[in-house]
């Protein structure tokens, strides 16, 4: 077998290319200037896999042998197949455990395939990325609006095609002149998303909401208020949290969300553990040495995938009898676990936290992120923070 061989530092992979020769027909092929015969063909395969094999290596910035051989061994047609690059990512984000992020990426994907398939009698297997222009982004979101959907869901599905595009461009598989993203050309819609968050009689009307002892509305109800006074913590970060979170009078975690996307600098969280929040612990958790998790949503032996739906039931379970409390109380709110997250930033900044503090104590690593939060809120939550200044 006649096999390729790349080298890079000090190791060395060998990849086949499907030809088979004694040594003598190797050096009358690829070994002399004119071969003659059939030789001269298979010169030319194997000159010709050399150039390309160069090629994809001069044009990688930085070589790895994965970069490589996702690249050698692309069929051809993927080359500039939107629909392939959306399978290969996705694929990464599931080795990577990012299941959630990997689910999105589907969605995206399934919605954008039945744009265009909706006028087909066979499903498009390959989608160029030179087809998906601004024209066919505006299509596509004047179709998804005619479909009742929200501005908002059009920009969390075109959010993931705007990565993909990003990948095949570093990549260079297509250039600036077919990016159909930016000023003049695209801009996905942010919509208006309004952040709601209780006043402080609604919660306490929620608070003091008299659940029947050991009831699952109590259940929901603790989990939400033990959100909310921890920092606005999500869900997703409330099961993941370990024994060995809880150090001495606080609970210093990272976020779920963080460890996956900023690896050399994720933030530490520190949660102050009040006497409310003891009590929580108490009573629901079950962990036991160090590595347990603090309480019974997820166990040591599941995958990523059992993670990603268990939360999911865990917290649909919550949002489901948040609700019916709200709505006994007279809140005619869709309050969701979310809303614990909005409630306590509200209510810091009510209470005279800068944004730097309510920043480090949501996690986020850009103050955008801390400002897209004030921008939500309502003018009277605005009004009366102004109204406060004077106050001194």
């Amino acid at each position: 077998p006649v096999k390729l061989r790349v080298y890079y530092k000090e190791d060395r992979r060998l990849y086949p290319t499907g030809i088979e020769l004694s040594v003598g027909g190797f050096e009358r092929s690829y070994g002399t200037q004119k071969p003659q015969g059939g030789y001269k063909d298979i010169k030319f395969k194997l000159v010709e896999l050399e150039k390309k094999t160069k090629g994809i290596i001069d044009n990688m910035t930085t070589f790895s042998f994965a970069g490589f051989e996702k690249k050698m061994f692309r069929a051809t047609g993927d080359n500039d197949n939107v629909i392939y690059y959306y399978n290969q990512y996705i694929e990464q984000l599931k080795h990577e455990k990012r299941i959630s992020t990997a689910s999105n990426y589907n969605l995206s994907l399934k919605s954008i395939l039945a744009f265009v398939n909706r006028n087909k009698t066979n499903d498009v297997k390959y989608l160029a990325f030179e087809t998906i222009t601004p024209g066919f982004l505006n299509d596509y979101e004047q179709w998804m609006i005619e479909k009742e959907k929200k501005i908002t869901t059009v920009g969390i599905y075109l959010r993931p095609l705007r990565s993909i595009f990003n990948i095949a461009k570093a990549e260079g598989v297509i250039n600036d002149e077919i990016y159909p993203f930016g000023k003049r050309r695209y801009q996905i819609p942010a919509g208006r998303n309004i952040k709601k968050a209780l006043s402080k009689e609604e919660l306490k009307k929620l608070y003091g909401y008299k659940a029947r002892k050991g009831s699952e509305q109590e259940k929901a109800r603790d989990y939400w208020f033990f959100s909310y006074q921890c920092n606005g913590m999500n869900f997703r970060d409330i099961a993941e949290l370990k024994v060995s979170d809880v150090q001495g009078t606080n609970i210093i975690f990272t976020r779920a969300k963080t460890k996956k996307t900023t690896k050399t600098d994720s933030k530490k969280i520190v949660v102050p553990i009040t006497e409310t929040i003891q009590s929580f612990i108490d009573r629901y958790s079950t962990g036991t040495t160090k590595n347990d998790y603090l309480f019974p949503i997820f166990n040591n032996t599941m995958t990523a995938e059992d993670k990603h739906r268990d939360i999911k039931n865990f917290t649909r379970f919550v949002n489901q009898h948040i609700k019916n409390i709200a709505k006994a109380i007279g809140i005619n709110e869709n309050i969701s676990t979310y809303w614990a997250r909005h409630s306590f930033t509200t209510m810091a900044i009510r209470g005279g936290a800068s944004m730097e503090q309510v920043q480090e104590s949501l996690g986020h690593v850009e103050m955008k992120t801390t400002m897209s939060y004030w921008s939500g809120f309502e003018d009277k939550a605005k009004r009366e923070v102004a109204e406060k200044l004077m106050e001194f």
